[in-house]
Formats: C-alpha cells, sequence, structure tokens
C-alpha cells in the first residue's frame, strides 16, 4: 500500500508564503476596487473599472492630498498595481512617490478607446487625447493641492487637444487595521522624513540634467515640514517646550 506523503503546513513561521499584512491587505483592498467598482462602457454596459485600457489614475495621501498623477494605455488595474505592490516604476524606485502614503486612488477611464492599439490608424488621436485628459487632471489637483504642487517629477505635456473631464471612480484602499499602523503622525512623519533622505541621496549620486527630481525634493521637504509643524502645534507649541539649561551631562529623562 502506497503511504499518503503528508502535506507540510507553510502557512506559519519561517517558511510562510503569505506577505505580511499590511502587504496582503493592500493587494485585497486594491483588487477589490478594481473587480467590485463598475464603470459603464461606450454602449452603458457596467464593467469593472480595472478592466479599462486607457485611463488617468491619481492617488492621494492620508489627508486627501493629492500627491501624484499618472495615465495608461496598458490597463488601469496593471498599472497601478506596479506602483502600489511590485513597486517596478520609475517613480517608486526613485523615491518620487511612497506607496506607504498612498490612502485613495482615483481613476478615470476612457471606455471609447478600448479597442485602439498602437497600429489602428487612430492611436495618435488617442495618445493627445490621453495626454490632455492627463494635464487637465494634474493642473486640476495640482491646484486644489494645499502646495500647491504635486510629487510628478515631469509636467504633462501641452494639450493638442480640447477634453473634457469624465466621471470618475475614487475609494480609499486602506483597511481599518493598516491605517491604525500607519497614520499615527509621529509615524508619518519618519517616514516622510526617510523618503527626502533617499530621493536627496538619488539626486546627488546623479547627473541631472532637468530640474523635475529637485522639484519633487523641494515638495516633500514642504510636506514634511507642513507635517511637523502641524503635530508640533498640536501638541502645544513653544509653550509646552521645557526651559533650562542644555547640559548633555546629565540625562533627564524626555520621555513621557
Amino acid at each position: 500500500m502506497t503511504k499518503k506523503t503528508k502535506k507540510v503546513d507553510v502557512g506559519t513561521g519561517d517558511a510562510t508564503r503569505r506577505p505580511p499584512m499590511e502587504t496582503g491587505e493592500l493587494r485585497k483592498s486594491i483588487e477589490s476596487f478594481f473587480r467590485t467598482v463598475q464603470y459603464p462602457d461606450s454602449n452603458g454596459v457596467d464593467r469593472q473599472v480595472g478592466g479599462y485600457k486607457w485611463g488617468v489614475y491619481a492617488f492621494y495621501d492620508y489627508d486627501k492630498e493629492p500627491i501624484y498623477v499618472g495615465q495608461t494605455k496598458e490597463k488601469l488595474s496593471g498599472r497601478v498595481r506596479r506602483h502600489m505592490t511590485n513597486q517596478r516604476t520609475d517613480a517608486v524606485a526613485m523615491s518620487v512617490l511612497d506607496p506607504f502614503e498612498v490612502a485613495e486612488i482615483e481613476v478615470w477611464p476612457l471606455p471609447q478607446f478600448e479597442g485602439i492599439n498602437s497600429k489602428h490608424p487612430d492611436y495618435k488621436k488617442t495618445r493627445d487625447y490621453l495626454d490632455a485628459l492627463e494635464h487637465l487632471v494634474f493642473t486640476r489637483l495640482r491646484k486644489e493641492s494645499r502646495f500647491k504642487a504635486i510629487l510628478n517629477e515631469k509636467d504633462p505635456p501641452t494639450p493638442k487637444v480640447t477634453v473634457i473631464e469624465p466621471e470618475t471612480r475614487r475609494r480609499t484602499i486602506i483597511a481599518d487595521q493598516v491605517r491604525a499602523l500607519r497614520e499615527h503622525p509621529d509615524t508619518r512623519l519618519a517616514r516622510r522624513a526617510l523618503i527626502v533622505s533617499k530621493l536627496a541621496q538619488v539626486i546627488s549620486e546623479r547627473e541631472l540634467k532637468h530640474n523635475g527630481l529637485r522639484r519633487v525634493l523641494l515638495t516633500q521637504a514642504k510636506r514634511l515640514q507642513w507635517l511637523a509643524e502641524r503635530r508640533f502645534v498640536s501638541l502645544g507649541g513653544d509653550a509646552a517646550v521645557e526651559a533650562g539649561p542644555e547640559n548633555d551631562d546629565e540625562f533627564s529623562g524626555r520621555e513621557a
């Protein structure tokens, strides 16, 4: 009689194949957004919003501040996933965009262009339309930002056609347990300072021909200062600063 091989449980410990909780929850939330949220196609039939090939997307942080705008002609769900989970994009690799800070996603699908690929005679016109929509969204969100800036390294190309901003879909992608871990202001300050440091290092190691990365660094520094100042003021500001001599030889214990 052949003895059945017992399956080894690799769901726990060092042999686990599951990602960390934060990563797993983020993937589930993104998957849910793109699979459950519906958007009508050119015939008025609802389809999964993530299945549309052409479109524009934007990311927002925990303060609902717009932080990045992009476009895709391959698939909305695939492009956003690469930013958020695979981190295989220049924006993430160079610390322009920090997925840790993304709390909400908004998408602007273009269902009228679903059948158009690079060999289609209308491909160039469709690209022009996509560029114009990205410019429209980017310009509006930058204007609405408290910093009057977004973390894009490049400005969208000057529009060649006039477009009307279509209906959008927007959703929070952070589960409650992940928000509890990430939303604390001191955690966000530490993370943002780390990203500023990484970006500054990227800049220091490259001979830059354009000023885009330096603008992102300046914007990130402003965002860091704003968050630090808000935290400082919320805890009492200067009135809560201890008075006394600066004596490094004596440690009085600064922790609460």
